[in-house]
């Protein structure tokens, strides 16, 4: 079964393929449909293609380029060993399926398990659409007696960004692809976030953002990456108030120290405040605002793989 799609089970991304196909009309979409040894990518992995371009990725290489350059004028299963055919030096074999899809055919999608392939629907296939909608046992992607079975993804962890500076863009950009992931950007006022907001991320301007913390899921995840240390402050202890699932301060060795205390005065439990992971992301990529956001990336992405149903609650920043 698959319970955690960031940790490595692809999904289907039906809202990404909505905004493709709303985008530029006509989009086919290529998946890893089944993997026989050795293999640049997951079954499940997918990718879209469109006059002009694509999104995604099916693993790169001599693969992706031919997929690529055949989805429009292809479609059904094709099977690629990858050494013979390809050139390649990962010595399996991919079978991949196109299919292309518009609007009316992206509306007639399932909004839980997308299962399709020839003739009548096996009933191995039907078992997995039936415990998915009875049980909430999620399938994995995958091939069963010709027909493609896929879980849909909907954005359920949610992230909270706070600080649309240089640091705060940089970590939006890495994280906005990453299809679990429900981001909410919070600054203070419209014009502090870029004229483009990447497709998913809910831009929040506030003039006190204090007052968006109430807003906030007692689960999420929070990233404090905001200009003012005033600022900072004012949200660790509004989220110690609050609750949260994790939370991440941007900041040194220094400055955690100088915010337990103040927390501390502020009637905060130590033990709280070491829940608070200050420095966040990974102290040996450096300061450079996208070196800071891989760090950032690889830690949220790692604390939740932990934990298939809820954010630790502790701070394990491989930088601190």
């Amino acid at each position: 079964m698959c319970w955690k799609p960031s940790g490595g089970c692809a999904v289907f991304d039906l809202l990404g393929l909505r905004r493709a196909v709303a985008a530029h009309g006509r989009v086919a979409r290529v998946v890893v449909a089944e993997v026989a040894g050795s293999s640049p990518r997951e079954v499940g992995a997918a990718m879209l293609v469109w006059e002009g371009g694509q999104s995604g990725t099916i693993g790169g290489g001599a693969l992706e380029y031919r997929a690529a350059q055949a989805a429009l004028t292809r479609q059904g299963l094709t099977r690629h060993p990858l050494g013979p055919e390809l050139g390649q030096c990962c010595g399996g074999a991919v079978t991949l399926l196109t299919e292309h899809y518009d609007a009316a055919a992206v509306e007639a999608l399932d909004e839980s398990v997308i299962a399709r392939g020839p003739g009548n629907k096996p009933l191995a296939v039907q078992r997995l659409i039936d415990r998915a909608r009875a049980r909430g046992e999620v399938p994995a992607p995958q091939l069963v007696q010709g027909w493609m079975v896929e879980p849909v993804v909907h954005p359920s962890l949610p992230v909270w960004v706070w600080g649309a500076g240089h640091v705060g863009r940089a970590v939006v950009d890495v994280l906005a692809p990453l299809p679990d992931l429900a981001l909410t950007w919070v600054d203070t006022g419209p014009e502090r976030f870029p004229d483009a907001v990447p497709h998913g991320v809910a831009a929040l301007p506030v003039a006190e953002p204090l007052r968006a913390v109430a807003m906030a899921p007692r689960d999420a995840a929070h990233l404090i990456l905001t200009y003012s240390h005033a600022l900072d402050l004012d949200l660790c202890h509004a989220l110690l108030r609050h609750g949260f699932g994790f939370a991440g301060l941007i900041g040194s060795d220094t400055k955690k120290v100088r915010f337990s205390r103040r927390l501390q005065s502020l009637g905060h439990a130590p033990a709280e405040i070491t829940r608070i992971c200050c420095p966040i992301g990974q102290k040996a990529l450096g300061k450079h605002p996208q070196a800071i956001a891989i760090g950032v990336a690889a830690q949220i992405i790692s604390l939740k793989t932990r934990d298939e149903h809820a954010w630790p609650n502790h701070c394990s920043a491989s930088g601190a």
